[in-house]
């Protein structure tokens, strides 16, 4: 194996500690990533000394006692922060959460025996090189999740570990071993217990993985447990020449389609289509789902609320849920509308999700839309690039100038501005401050806006 490159301030606690006569190692995920090449977030470091002991080693350093009681206290090193954990064993998990207690223990073993799964349960120092009772190093060359020791009893002390398999199986494109996976299933009820703001994080952290669609379709009842809402879409068959896929799978597929990074889009593509089931009518043409993108959003707004999403978020999500589907002509005065409607950066992202949208559609009915597609992200790029008019603050005159030629101050200020706005955007007028002003003068004269 090759030696895992610990940072500075991490290799000085461990050597700190080792010199005071204590057993000492970095551990969990930074071990768990250094070995698949990838660069660690954080680095944590479990040691066989009390927390006194660690206190005491590290009297002439800045230490926080994060969390004293369960054996952890952060010490603050010139390159970062460090928690350092005494060697535990956890008691009892009656709230399928928190530990009912910690007992502090000397063996490294037993430490890693509490932990979740075999490739989070490896440590590594220098001194000692890769300890890995459990087979995670191998595991992590299968491209396998597997629980440490019986899954039933690791889902059983904390039930978002059931979420945190599918997010590691999602982030690594890795299989879940059979044991894992059918305790995954048959405890999948147990995520009810768990905090709704842990299972969004941990939702979110799923969605953005290369490995989502496997995830999603392997786990659809896991998925519907935390959103009770999608289990009428699962097998929920479309009947239309528009779709190969139950609205379930068109779902996940779309999601999948999605290759950026924001939560914001991946939650919106989970939900676009969550209405559908309510809406499906049927003719001699197939199935229809009229008004799916308002029944959605009611449907998304119960889901977000629950899940606690930010207020921010949650009103980018529904507005890109509401209008997911919106008919939209690539012409400028049109673009240029939506832009002043929802923002250049809610813009994007719905192109985002509409072209994430039609590649999960029947492949032979793709290619006009896709054309369309394309040509609005580019008069998109167009009108920013030449910094076009789409928005109050952009044009040359204000209410202010308006006030000047005599407009009383109130609401006629505003509507004549709207109008001159819509007149630049149409392209009927220039952007032009003398042309404007002349354009108001009319307004007033004749009584519009």
């Amino acid at each position: 194996m090759d030696k895992i490159m610990i940072p500075h301030g991490a290799q000085e606690i461990l050597e700190t500690l080792q010199f005071n006569g204590y057993e000492a190692y970095v551990v969990g995920g930074c071990v768990r990533d250094s070995l698949l090449g990838v660069e660690p977030k954080d680095w944590d470091i479990c040691t066989s000394a009390i927390p006194s002991r660690i206190l005491y080693s590290f009297r002439d350093k800045r230490v926080i006692e994060t969390g004293l009681k369960h054996g952890t206290v952060t010490v603050v090193m010139d390159d970062g922060q460090y928690e350092v954990t005494t060697f535990r064993v956890d008691g009892d998990y009656s709230d399928h959460r928190h530990p009912d207690s910690v007992n502090f223990t000397e063996s490294l073993r037993e430490d890693l025996a509490r932990r979740d799964f075999t490739i989070n349960a490896m440590a590594y120092s220098e001194k000692t090189g890769l300890v890995d009772p459990f087979g995670g190093a191998q595991d992590l060359k299968r491209k396998v999740i597997s629980c440490v020791g019986n899954p039933n009893d690791r889902f059983s002390e904390d039930a978002l570990r059931i979420l945190r398999a599918l997010r590691f199986a999602s982030t690594y494109q890795f299989d879940i071993d059979n044991r894992t996976s059918k305790a995954i299933h048959s405890k999948a009820d147990t995520l009810n217990e768990i905090a709704a703001e842990r299972i969004r994080v941990e939702l979110c952290k799923l969605l953005s993985g290369k490995g989502v669609l496997c995830v999603l379709m392997d786990y659809s009842d896991v998925i519907a447990t935390i959103i009770p809402e999608l289990r009428p879409c699962i097998g929920f068959e479309q009947n239309n020449r528009y779709h190969q896929y139950t609205v379930y799978n068109h779902i996940a597929h779309a999601v999948e389609n999605y290759k950026g990074n924001d939560d914001v889009v991946n939650v919106a593509l989970l939900l676009h289509d969550i209405g559908k089931p309510l809406c499906y009518t049927e003719d001699e043409r197939g199935g229809h789902f009229h008004g799916h993108g308002v029944v959605s959003h009611d449907i998304a707004e119960v889901v977000l609320d629950r899940l606690r999403f930010d207020n921010k978020s949650k009103a980018d999500i529904l507005e890109l849920v509401l209008y997911h589907d919106s008919v939209i002509e690539p012409a400028p005065r049109v673009v240029k509308r939506w832009l002043n409607k929802i923002g250049e950066v809610q813009f994007l992202r719905l192109m985002d999700i509409r072209i994430a949208d039609i590649l999960a559609h029947a492949v032979d009915t793709q290619q006009s839309r896709i054309e369309r597609h394309h040509a609005l992200v580019q008069i998109e790029k167009n009108v920013i690039e030449e910094e076009q008019c789409f928005k109050l603050k952009d044009m040359n005159i204000n209410g202010k100038d308006l006030i000047e030629i005599g407009v009383p101050e109130g609401k006629r200020v505003g509507m004549i501005l709207d109008a001159l706005l819509e007149s630049v955007i149409s392209g009927y007028i220039p952007n032009d401050h003398d042309i404007l002003v002349w354009c108001a003068k009319m307004l007033i004269l004749v009584g519009g806006a």
